[in-house]
């Protein structure tokens, strides 16, 4: 990733930027990078390139994070919502520019860049739902959510897979899985998040998300302060001024056990695909703990 920062962004300032981005990225335990090097692995690839395309999945990951956090405007504590915001989005504009030149390098043109290209703004499309609120139910929220999680999934196995002589019938199995598992974290963030009171709580934004959208949906009047205020009838203090009691209110619904029969839904859909995925041991076991093993039940 330095490698790619120095040979498109030679302006000193700029360059010491992006550095900061990556180290501060690199202290997330993180598996994009790996889920690449499992996919390639697994798939019978040895590219002496993989690597490559590795920092490629992890710096378009980066990108999608930098974009989402300044759309939310939180994480005010990470480095690029700390720089000046026309630095970060040059920031944005240059690691864009370095990874469509890392795949012109390797010569990845014509249809594997038209994927490549069709798989990231699958992902833009679902940010933009999300972004607008779009998902008014519970099948939209499983569309925004493939589009926009799934496909950053898609984009680590693709390019992984992106050198190899896959058959199409692995590559829609990656496809699906990558799905499956864009939802079970999606879903497990919706639930973490809903408990959270500060700047990143999806109440203060008005998300819909999985559990929100199970409670706008239930007719019982303890939740009728919760569909005011979605309807813009009250303000999010007035919601929140006993945070205790909403606290309760949340346990109490069954909304975080509806969120987490449907993630069970994707879990069970994920194994099964995941069996039938011809791939090598023990690298398809590796993938699998990586991407989703810690949500299955031990």
């Amino acid at each position: 990733m330095s490698n790619m920062i120095d040979d498109y962004v030679y302006v000193e300032n700029l360059n010491k930027l992006l550095k900061t981005f990556i180290a501060d990225k690199e202290q997330e335990k993180d598996t994009w990078m790996n889920i690449t090097l499992c996919t390639h692995t697994m798939l019978g690839g040895a590219s002496p390139d993989i690597y490559r395309l590795a920092a490629i999945t992890q710096v378009f990951v980066l990108i999608s994070d930098i974009v989402d956090d300044l759309q939310d405007q939180d994480q005010a504590n990470k480095p690029w919502m700390q720089s000046p915001q026309a630095s970060t989005l040059n920031a944005i504009l240059a690691m864009l520019m370095g990874v469509v030149g890392e795949l012109g390098q390797m010569r990845v043109h014509g249809k594997l860049l038209v994927e490549v290209a069709q798989i990231i703004a699958r992902s833009i499309n679902g940010q933009h739902k999300d972004v607008i609120n779009a998902a008014s139910t519970v099948d939209d929220y499983l569309v925004m959510t493939q589009e926009k999680s799934g496909s950053l999934f898609r984009l680590a196995c693709f390019m992984g897979y992106l050198s190899l002589d896959c058959s199409d019938e692995t590559i829609e199995q990656l496809h699906e899985l990558a799905d499956c598992i864009g939802l079970i974290h999606q879903i497990q963030n919706d639930m973490r998040d809903l408990m959270r009171y500060d700047v990143k709580n999806d109440l203060y934004c008005k998300k819909s998300t999985l559990p929100i959208l199970y409670l706008l949906s239930v007719e019982d009047e303890a939740f009728n302060p919760l569909k005011d205020y979605y309807a813009g009838k009250i303000t999010a203090d007035t919601l929140l001024h006993d945070k205790e009691a909403f606290s309760q209110m949340i346990h109490d619904s069954g909304c975080l056990e509806y969120s987490r029969v449907v993630q069970s839904v994707c879990l069970q859909k994920a194994e099964e695909i995941y069996e039938k995925l011809q791939a090598v041991s023990p690298w398809k076991e590796k993938f699998r703990e990586i991407t989703y093993g810690n949500f299955l039940p031990t």
